[in-house]
């Protein structure tokens, strides 16, 4: 009875998740689809918590309140700018939580096998299980006693990928939230021998799969987790700032397929549908970005930016600056504004300062859209969220390929914190490491305006020719104050 309604409310959950992930793809239902996720997660822990194996109700209630209670506080601190960083740390713990869950069901399996060379030598297969029976198993010893030699090697081989995947994510999303935190450089660093590292940690880590697979033991699994932890170490460090979007969704994906793993290992269906929902979604926004950025999947990870032939193209010119009341001017006479947010606006926490801009200039009669590019930010949809949050209306929010198109009939450009976004260097330099790379064409509008809080080259280090351009003017200064002056001057 409780394995059927533990089933039976699995399935709920499986199909609110669904829904959930769906909802997500669309701003209007993105609030709805939350919610559908908190229902069916508190569903999931409810029917767990009820489900076979059950017990320790005091320790569980404590452990789920501790954690709800670090959530809400976390939720509460956190600002919309450290979204990225925050995903990134979420990312670490479930990577952590494959490498516990792989090495408890490792001694559990050691118990069982223990507990099975101790039962009376007489005994066939029939009467050691009825043996065992009796010997109050929990629910996952059970379920190990009963299966036979090759699924006992099947169960080796997703502890193994479970703990794997899930090593790999932890330190990578610890590195992760480091580049984004600032903590740690957002350059690309590796260690000396570079990949040779990586491809020697993955052999490592083969070799211990073959060993694990063969005895069982501590010992290979141990190795693997000591190889994985540097991979994933080594492999993010050894991206660019510039690439951590993609590394992040990337994340988001091995997250789930660690997930997964566990679900298998622990024979949990709803972890692993949950898992492989997470984990494939991921790996789909992952790719979606990449051929955004004019990239391939296994370059970024494998490298990050930094695959140049020659010098890049020198930047010709200077950079002129202008003052609120200029800026004022040429908005006052400008009939059609394109905005372009990039991380710079979500640092000076700019949104609404750029809501109340866009209002004003609305009502003044003036056509004002959004361009949004598909790696703006530090995180996938990061400037739509921060858009929806100062109540931008959603249909003046437009990407990349709806809108490059329209930029020589615009008055007026502003961009707000990009670099890589709007770098002509990507069309114009073929050493340049963003070559080919799409990105918003907005020096073909007849006025270009930068919010900036300086003259530096930005997260990734390259420097913007567009800055240099003639119909371009540089606003100077911290983005929330300056739209503050901005903003005294149109009424």
């Amino acid at each position: 009875m409780e394995f059927g309604f533990t089933t039976a409310a699995y399935v709920v959950a499986a199909v609110l998740f669904i829904l959930s992930l769906g909802g997500l793809s669309g701003q209007e239902s993105a609030k709805r689809a939350v919610w559908y996720g908190i229902v069916g997660m508190a569903l999931a822990v409810a029917a767990t918590l009820v489900g076979p194996g059950s017990g320790l109700w005091l320790l569980s209630l404590l452990l789920i309140a501790g954690g709800g209670m670090i959530g809400y506080y976390v939720a509460q601190k956190v600002q919309m700018t450290e979204m990225p960083q925050l995903v990134a740390a979420m990312h670490s713990l479930v990577g952590l939580a494959a490498v516990f869950v792989g090495y408890i069901a490792h001694i559990e399996m050691g118990n069982v096998a223990a507990l099975i060379a101790s039962a009376p030598a007489s005994l066939n297969d029939a009467g050691i299980q009825e043996w065992l029976h009796g010997q109050h198993l929990g629910t996952f010893e059970a379920l190990i006693s009963h299966k036979t030699p090759v699924e006992l090697s099947i169960l080796r081989v997703e502890l193994f990928l479970g703990v794997f995947i899930g090593a790999v994510t932890f330190t990578g999303s610890v590195v992760a939230y480091g580049k984004l935190a600032g903590k740690l450089t957002s350059s690309a660093e590796k260690l000396p021998g570079g990949h040779m590292l990586n491809a020697a940690a993955a052999i490592i880590s083969v070799i211990s799969l073959i060993w694990y697979f063969n005895t069982g033991g501590f010992m290979p699994l141990f190795v693997m987790t000591l190889a994985a932890l540097f991979i994933g170490y080594h492999l993010i460090m050894g991206i660019g700032g510039a690439d951590m979007p993609v590394v992040v969704s990337m994340l988001n994906s091995y997250s789930g397929w660690a997930a997964a793993a566990i679900g298998f290992s622990l024979g949990n269906d709803l972890l692993i549908v949950v898992g492989a929902l997470v984990g494939s979604s991921g790996a789909i926004l992952s790719y979606i970005m990449c051929k955004a950025m004019n990239r391939s999947f296994i370059s970024v990870i494998l490298g990050g930016f930094g695959g140049t032939t020659g010098p890049q193209m020198e930047v010709e010119g200077e950079q002129v600056a202008i003052d609120a009341d200029g800026v004022a001017a040429a908005l006052e006479e400008a009939d059609s504004v394109v905005i372009i947010p990039g991380y710079g606006m979500a640092v000076a926490q700019a949104q609404q300062n750029v809501a109340e801009l866009t209002r004003r200039l609305r009502a003044k009669g003036k056509t004002v859209r959004f361009a949004i590019h598909p790696v703006a930010g530090r995180l996938p949809g990061h400037m739509n969220v921060l858009l929806a949050e100062a109540k931008v209306p959603y249909d003046i929010v437009l990407e990349m390929d709806e809108i490059n198109d329209d930029f020589p009939d615009t008055d007026v450009a502003i961009v707000i914190g990009s670099n890589d976004i709007v770098n002509p260097a990507a069309q114009e330099d073929p050493n340049s490491p963003i070559a080919g790379m799409p990105v918003l064409e907005c020096w073909k509008a007849k006025q270009v305006f930068v919010s900036k809080r300086g003259q530096g080259t930005g997260y990734s280090g390259i420097e913007n020719p567009l800055f240099f351009k003639e119909n371009t003017r540089m606003y100077y200064g911290d983005a929330k104050q300056s739209l503050d002056t901005l903003l005294t001057l149109i009424s």
